[in-house]
């Protein structure tokens, strides 16, 4: 299989898990409200819960199609939300290595990624 098609099957899932997570957000803040993040909250729960259920899946269905796997994971999961990638990350680190290593990336992830929006804010306030 071609690149290419890995590339166009990441994008053609990015557009349909961006929609889905755009959805997931409208229908949140009309039946929650806007004052608490419950369609991030859900996004990433039920984000991760698919990752879950693919990765199993796909381990049990080998050899899988690499487009397929690109376009449900990737590309459908990535846009809908990245902690599901995370989630599973934290979780292979764990079987594969350490807790401790695992921790370290969790830990890690979540401080620096919230460095990093801070610091964005800052300097593009700066810019403005």
């Amino acid at each position: 299989m071609s690149g290419g098609v890995i590339w166009l099957s990441v994008a053609a899932g990015g557009a349909v898990g961006a929609m889905a997570r755009h959805g997931v957000s409208r229908l949140s803040l009309h039946f929650l409200g806007p004052n608490f993040p419950w369609g991030t909250l859900a996004a990433n729960i039920t984000g991760s819960f698919a990752m879950g259920l693919l990765i199993v899946w796909f381990s049990t269905r080998e050899p899988s199609s690499p487009a397929l796997r690109a376009f449900l994971t990737v590309g459908l999961l990535g846009a809908f939300t990245t902690f599901s990638t995370f989630s599973l990350d934290v979780v292979t680190i764990y079987r594969d290595r350490t807790l401790m290593i695992a921790g370290a990336y969790l830990l890690a992830s979540v401080v620096l990624s919230i460095a990093g929006l801070l610091s964005g804010i800052g300097i593009g306030r700066q810019l403005t």
